[in-house]
């Protein structure tokens, strides 16, 4: 156990919610106008955790709080001189949910990272319909344009909740037909959706997680979402994102380039959560 005293976990406590408030707060305030962006509402709305949730902070398991209260920190018992993570509760409650996230973040982890989809998954979702999901931004080729690149590239998506937004003209074209079933059998390391998704393995371990691990998911899965609507068939310069054009070699590469930038970081992240996860594996023997 480590034991921290009360100045320096409530100086972390501060810190973190000071931290989340300025990276959401631009959210919030949009929100209060009724305003909608296509880049970062997908954080909240997407994943289900909630700027509060997110500010909230926890140490993760064994960890003492030194003149905490258990009643500030759910799931927290009162010990000798603080509190700390009720593991065993936990366990008995998630532990099942727990052994999975973590099988699916190893085989994950045990894959190479494949690099060549170029983001085609979200002009899939585009592709020969006229009901698009942020209509209130025009595509950056026009509809002929961007169905003509669907064609031309291909689609190869490993990530079955990026591809049960695909148009239905558009899942035959994918090399693969992902499903629920074969999501552990097919995640891969380079795949985007699978690299934001740490952000919803890490809060949905939470209190398990560490806050400083679910927030530097967050932040993960928020510049990678960036890189995402950049290289989307959407025209967003009005937003200040500037297109990564995959229908050219240029921006083809630049994709790339920025897809093994973030699997790097992601695999770090993704080591940090299997060792969140080793409690439940202990426990199951």
């Amino acid at each position: 156990m480590t034991v921290l005293p009360f100045d320096e976990w409530t100086a972390l406590r501060d810190a973190h919610a000071a931290e989340v408030d300025a990276l959401v707060g631009d959210h919030l305030e949009r929100r209060r106008r009724g305003q909608r962006h296509p880049v970062e509402d997908f954080l909240f709305e997407y994943y289900s955790y909630r700027p509060g949730q997110l500010r909230r902070w926890f140490p993760g398991a064994s960890v003492v709080l030194a003149s905490a209260r258990p009643e500030d920190f759910p799931g927290h018992v009162a010990g000798d001189g603080g509190v700390t993570l009720d593991v065993d509760a936990f366990l008995a409650r998630r532990g099942d949910t727990v052994r999975w996230v973590a099988g699916l973040l190893a085989a994950t982890a045990s894959r190479p990272a494949q690099l060549g989809c170029f983001g085609m998954h979200e002009w899939a979702m585009v592709y020969r319909i006229s009901d698009v999901r942020h209509a209130s931004w025009p595509l950056r080729l026009g509809p002929e344009r961007t169905n003509a690149v669907v064609e031309e590239r291909g689609v190869r998506c490993s990530h079955f909740d990026a591809f049960r937004f695909f148009t239905e003209p558009a899942r035959p074209l994918n090399v693969l037909q992902p499903r629920r079933e074969t999501q552990v059998a097919l995640e891969q390391p380079g795949c985007l959706h699978a690299t934001m998704d740490l952000y919803k393995w890490a809060y949905k371990l939470a209190p398990l997680t560490p806050s400083d691990l679910v927030l530097d998911c967050f932040r993960l899965a928020r510049d990678v979402r960036e890189l995402d609507m950049r290289a989307s068939p959407y025209d967003l310069a009005a937003l200040g994102y500037a297109p990564v054009p995959i229908e050219t070699p240029e921006g083809r590469a630049e994709y790339v380039a920025a897809q093994r930038a973030f699997a790097e970081r992601g695999t770090a992240l993704r080591t940090r959560l299997l060792s969140v996860c080793a409690p439940a594996l202990e426990d199951a023997g």
